[in-house]
């Protein structure tokens, strides 16, 4: 067997998931910065389950395009 080619194929979907995890993290900094709220004041100390509700799905939207760029 050729592990080299399992070893590649390995550390490549590691590097896409790490990049992944960058990008979604570097559109919820610029969310954070632009919105006119400060959105973790909000979801910890407030409670607020709407605003969590809203980050978690402009999150998710952000998934789905990076995937979408990943993918083709």
């Amino acid at each position: 067997m050729d592990f080299g080619h399992e070893v590649r194929i390995w550390v490549s979907a590691v590097i896409y998931a790490f990049t992944g995890m960058a990008l979604l993290l570097i559109g919820y900094w610029l969310f954070d910065a632009l919105h006119p709220h400060e959105l973790r004041r909000k979801i910890f100390e407030e409670d607020n389950i709407a605003v969590a509700v809203v980050v978690g799905l402009f999150m998710l939207g952000v998934a789905v395009v990076i995937h979408g760029a990943f993918s083709s």
